[in-house]
């Protein structure tokens, strides 16, 4: 059994494009339909019941749009509305899960520094996840506010960003830390900076490719893999102003791409298992 609808992606804005990258990689056969939600970015510091309004009103319309999967590509959003989704729609829900685990397996120190929203340090799942993994090595939580804008306006270098990285990074780093978890999918694509801030001793880790192997497992469970030997296809919406949004995708994924309103068409299918596979876009960067 095979299926060549799409697996739908979705973000609070342009972060998620750090594990859409990595889904590509893994299943270059799928096509894939990415919305961020950059009218409402960023999540980080909106109520738990704001952002779980705002992750049923996406998978709806990623559902309406044929895809076959939805994959919660934000932290803060796993954190507030995963269990949600998986109990309101049949189909493979993917979400987030900080990369805690391997960074207490990696550390040497004994200390691993976790940079993630505040909401993604207060919300239940992120609870759990410590309380599951026990006694061990010291685990720093910093919260992060004004990083998600900043990779939101394409500002990846600059020196404010670069300042503010610092405030947050050299702190950990003084208390021992030599492992980092991004704990937010806006953070990778900041991962030139902090690795110049945080030095080549120490491990600076994300979960884009495990969330990508994930898709792939599930996808195969339910049998709803695409055929292989096809070129899947990207396409792309936002809730934010598609003129002022495309400039920062298309520098964070690398090529061109066609960038559409959230609400086009919302209610029209654009794929099913019998139509042709999307146009696929020249690449991504990374």
């Amino acid at each position: 059994m095979r299926s060549h609808r799409p697996i739908g992606v979705f973000d609070s804005g342009v972060g998620g494009l750090s594990v859409l990258r990595e889904i590509r990689r893994e299943l270059p056969d799928e096509d894939l339909l990415y919305v961020a939600d950059s009218g409402y970015a960023p999540y980080g510091d909106q109520s738990t019941d704001a952002i779980e309004r705002r992750a049923v009103a996406i998978t709806e319309i990623l559902l309406a749009r044929g895809a076959k999967a939805i994959v919660v590509a934000c932290n803060t959003a796993t954190g507030a509305a995963a269990r949600v989704l998986r109990t309101r729609y049949p189909v493979p829900v993917i979400a987030m899960e900080p990369a805690v685990k391997p960074a207490i397996q990696r550390t040497r120190s004994g200390v691993v520094g976790v940079l993630a929203t505040r909401q993604t340090l207060a919300s239940h799942n992120f609870k759990r996840l410590l309380a599951r993994l026990g006694e061990g090595p010291e685990i720093l939580l910093q919260a992060c506010p004004g990083l998600v804008e900043r990779v939101e306006d394409g500002d990846l270098e600059g020196e404010g960003t670069r300042a503010l990285l610092a405030a947050y990074v050299e702190p950990l780093l003084a208390r021992g830390a030599d492992t980092l978890v991004l704990g937010c999918t806006h953070y990778p694509h900041l991962g030139r900076l902090i690795g110049e801030l945080a030095g080549p001793e120490t491990a600076v880790l994300d979960s884009g490719a495990a969330v990508a192997r994930q898709v792939r497992r599930r996808l195969a469970e339910a049998g709803l893999l695409a055929l292989p030997g096809r070129d899947g296809g990207e396409r792309f919406f936002t809730s934010g102003q598609p003129t002022k949004v495309r400039p920062v995708m298309e520098r964070l994924w690398g090529a061109p791409l066609d960038l559409a309103s959230l609400t086009s068409g919302a209610a029209t299918p654009f794929f099913s298992d019998e139509a042709a596979p999307i146009a696929r876009s020249a690449g991504c960067s990374g």
